[in-house]
């Protein structure tokens, strides 16, 4: 079992709960398609694109699920309006399935006593640093000893931000000057995670996308310098998006997953938006796993993904 797999899911209340605009605002919508309405035809599947469109599901995705009940109403000749939600969920669920890619298995690493570097990216203001605290203590609560490196030097509160979140932890944490080198400061984190036999060492980077060939080569050294410590660093690069910005969040997924190797994401801020619909679109069209979504503001509100149990909170 992987080890994400040790994390507790939170208690279904807290999902629906932070759902909660978003299912109002989809709910509304579905209910205007349906009104006055026995079955599912052309019209309702027309304002049923509208709905999941307007709810930030994203244009491409939108159109493979109304295919599939296109498919269903005419494998089955007659679909009451009462099975529309079941179909919709059950289509959903089956897309998101098709696109899963497999996690590494964190823990036969972890056996070979090798740490598990996880090298975090996203922009400034997505919940970067709240996710890397949040992480943090999911590892620790799995029984894992945890490192964090303050790598994102371009920014002073982005350091000091990270460093209340180690004290609030309990895990220690590797920071430099103001304007160090961030690649430095990974390489001086690893050397200890080795050091001190660490789990998991979590990295931090400069949030900024003004210039995708400057990202890349930035995150191309840290990577390198990382694996003259770890040869297999980083296992996994996570890309923090937020779920509130809707269709901004598809463009910075592009970018980053042009600038770097991406093969995790964790969509945040999903409790004070309506625009939920935005975990299905990237995680069907970007073809990398939803790894974790924050729900809520508490430390245990980052939860790992789970496609049918969103679906089902999300139209249920």
């Amino acid at each position: 079992m992987a080890l994400f797999g040790l994390f507790s899911k939170g208690k279904k209340e807290i999902l629906d709960k932070g759902l909660e605009k978003t299912k109002e605002s989809v709910l509304k919508k579905l209910t205007r398609v349906i009104l006055g309405k026995s079955k599912v035809d052309d019209e309702v599947l027309d304002n049923l694109e509208e709905v999941l469109i307007s709810s930030d599901v994203g244009v491409e995705t939108t159109v493979r699920i109304i295919e599939r009940i296109e498919n269903r109403v005419a494998q089955n000749k007659y679909i009451g309006i009462e099975e529309l939600n079941q179909v919709l969920r059950e289509e959903i669920v089956s897309l998101l399935k098709e696109n899963n890619i497999d996690y590494l298995n964190e823990n036969e690493l972890l056996k070979k006593g090798i740490p598990y570097v996880i090298m975090v990216v996203g922009v400034n203001g997505v919940g970067k640093t709240t996710t890397i605290g949040k992480l943090a203590n999911k590892f620790k609560e799995a029984g894992k000893s945890v490192i964090l490196g303050a790598a994102d030097t371009f920014r002073a509160a982005a350091v000091d931000q990270l460093v209340i979140w180690a004290e609030r932890v309990g895990v220690p944490i590797v920071k430099q000057a103001m304007g160090a080198d961030p690649a430095s400061v990974a390489y001086d984190t690893l050397c200890k995670a080795k050091a001190d036999n660490i789990d998991v060492v979590i990295i931090d980077t400069a949030g900024r996308l003004h210039n995708k060939i400057n990202l890349m080569n930035e995150l191309t050294k840290i990577k390198n310098v990382m694996k003259k410590i770890v040869p297999e660093a980083p296992q996994e690069i996570l890309l923090i998006l937020d779920g509130s910005t809707g269709q901004n969040a598809y463009e910075q997924a592009k970018q980053f997953t042009l600038a770097t190797e991406v093969n995790a994401l964790a969509i945040t801020k999903l409790d004070g938006t309506a625009k939920g619909g935005v975990v299905i679109g990237i995680s069907d069209q970007f073809k990398i796993p939803v790894k974790y979504i924050g729900v809520g503001e508490q430390i245990n509100d980052l939860q790992v993904f789970d496609r049918e149990d969103f679906v089902n909170s999300l139209f249920n």
